[in-house]
């Protein structure tokens, strides 16, 4: 008897690992290909860390697939989540072949999505009429902006992505004046800030001014940086448009944030002091992109 329970032991222990994965929910994070200069849109590097982050939060498995959108996409299949950190546009891995019907047919099984940065920005031809369901907001070209300012978020909203995130202040390129749903339908903006004068100073263009934005900014308009909705097929959508300097996921309440809107986009519950993870310097020089070996640039006055 013994040596016939030796002989099953392997078995029996290979079950109750799978028991325990299959009961986990799966967030699925797609990491975009190499872009821009070293430590700007480190998108393998910023997944992966925020997969160590999660790494033992109970009742959650994270996978994450990089160089954008994976080749066997059945990973897909049965996420709780699906989180893209990528370049967007008509570059945005979500937009190519056939993969926006694809992340669509999720959706209606009320998959949670969030895009981090530049993926916030689909094409208005093709993306823009899903993100502002999926996300409930967008970037919209020659109406939203992309300037890199200091963001002095001063007060946080009630809502399970704000727990345990402190007011704080970050040099990004900040994405603002975005399209959202008519009349913000199920819509709740989490990060708010005034963006100075000097994120106009740019003339005109597709990401960097028009007339509509330079009047809200001379005004003194409150624009938002993240925020979160509740669809009706019964996913959540989480759109941030930060990230744009990797150094900065060095922020304990940014960090915190985004790794907050992952969670709660799963429909898994936030803490209530909100995700507590730890980053030294040497965390974000992990698994850093290949860029000719040029140094981290340092963030540029009020432009891309």
């Amino acid at each position: 008897m013994n040596k016939l329970f030796i002989l099953f032991l392997p078995f029996l222990l290979t079950v109750t690992v799978l028991t325990v994965t299959a009961a986990d929910k799966r967030i699925v994070m797609l990491a975009g290909k190499a872009s821009h200069g070293p430590g700007e849109h480190e998108f393998r590097a910023g997944l992966l860390l925020f997969q160590k982050c999660l790494a033992g939060f109970p009742g959650i498995a994270v996978e994450v697939y990089t160089n954008g959108w994976p080749a066997d996409d059945s990973v897909l299949q049965g996420a709780a989540a699906v989180v893209i950190y990528s370049d967007g546009g008509a570059g945005h891995p979500a937009l190519q072949g056939d993969h926006l019907a694809k992340l669509g047919a999720l959706m209606k099984q009320g998959t949670g999505f969030a895009c981090l940065h530049y993926a916030v920005e689909p094409t208005i031809e093709k993306g823009q009429a899903e993100f502002l369901d999926w996300l409930g907001g967008c970037f919209e070209i020659h109406r939203s902006v992309n300037p890199t300012w200091t963001a002095n978020f001063k007060t946080l909203p009630d809502h399970p992505i704000a727990r345990g995130v402190k007011p704080f202040s970050l040099r990004d390129e900040w994405y603002f004046n975005m399209r959202f749903r008519d009349g913000m339908t199920g819509v709740k903006l989490l990060l708010n800030a005034v963006p100075p004068a000097t994120t106009m100073n740019r003339a005109d263009g597709p990401h960097e001014g028009n007339p509509g934005v330079r009047e809200a900014v001379a005004r003194g308009d409150e624009q938002a940086m993240a925020w979160a909705t509740e669809r009706t097929d019964g996913g959540r959508g989480f759109g941030f448009t930060g990230g744009h300097y990797h150094r900065n996921w060095g922020d304990d309440n940014q960090r915190k944030a985004v790794l907050n809107g992952i969670l709660w986009v799963a429909k898994v519950e936030v803490p209530a002091e909100g995700v507590n993870s730890t980053v030294v310097a040497s965390d974000l020089e992990q698994n850093l992109d290949s860029k000719g070996g040029k140094k981290p640039a340092k963030p540029k006055s009020e432009s891309k």
